[in-house]
């Protein structure tokens, strides 16, 4: 196989920055890198079929991904400049696995890290971050079950960082004070928030309040009646809970 076909070993640059941000608390991360690939997704999968044994925190980074996946099934501009990255992190855990409110706790995990930083935040349920109501970044969770207990991990999160983005898009280079951000401090960043997530571990439920308050938005157009639903918070499993009048809903995933 092509070299932009298989990930590498590497990541000597980001794996210094990390640990010197990180100081102790650093994990033994396992970092591939690929400089162009179809899908960070496609290539952890690969990986995770060849040495499904996974004694520590693993990551595939892409420069460039020629076909990124978002949510249900969109395609995901990934083009050079950004974080484009696949993780999967070994969980230990008696709940069962949620995707979703997982994918919350990973949300406002990258969100606090951003926050560190000096930005403000919204989350978009289920797993957009949004400035000033144009799209960051995005993230793509899965879980891997044995019986009824969570085994693993999965997330695809892309960050604009200085890659050109959509209208409706934003990159931290263009955010006060974020005009040299670098990419790979980003993805540093990036693994410190999912090392924070794994620490508190669990089935997630500990991010309701915090994701609670960064909500993007009190209220909705409904994409099936055309009306507008108030949003009054979340489920105990992560689902946005909607009222429109004497109607609830609670959705687990976007209509």
């Amino acid at each position: 196989m092509t070299q932009h076909r298989r990930p590498q070993r590497g990541g000597g640059r980001l794996l210094a920055i990390y640990r010197r941000i990180a100081g102790s608390s650093a994990r033994p991360w396992t970092i591939r890198r690929v400089p162009v690939c179809s899908s960070t997704e496609d290539l952890l999968a690969g990986w995770l079929r060849d040495q499904p044994s996974l004694t520590g925190p693993r990551a595939v980074i892409a420069t460039h991904q020629r076909r990124g996946v978002g949510q249900l099934g969109r395609t995901w501009l990934s083009p050079e400049g950004g974080v484009w990255i696949s993780a999967a992190l070994p969980w230990r855990s008696h709940a069962s696995g949620q995707a979703g409110l997982l994918g919350l706790a990973l949300a406002l995990s990258v969100t606090q890290r951003l926050e560190r930083r000096g930005l403000s935040i919204q989350i978009k349920w289920p797993n957009d971050l949004l400035v000033r109501g144009r799209k960051l970044a995005g993230l793509l969770p899965g879980v891997v079950q044995r019986g009824s207990q969570l085994r693993l991990l999965r997330i695809g999160l892309g960050l604009n960082v200085r890659n050109p983005v959509p209208g409706e898009g934003i990159a931290l280079r263009r955010l006060e004070g974020q005009q040299a951000a670098d990419p790979t401090r980003w993805t540093a960043e990036v693994l410190l928030a999912l090392d924070h997530c794994h620490g508190l571990g669990g089935d997630g439920a500990w991010c309701i309040d915090g994701v609670q308050a960064r909500l993007w938005s009190d209220q909705l157009l409904h994409p099936q009646d055309g009306q507008i639903w108030q949003i009054t918070g979340l489920e105990n499993d992560g689902a946005l809970r909607l009222r429109q009048g004497s109607r609830t809903e609670s959705w687990r995933r976007w209509p």
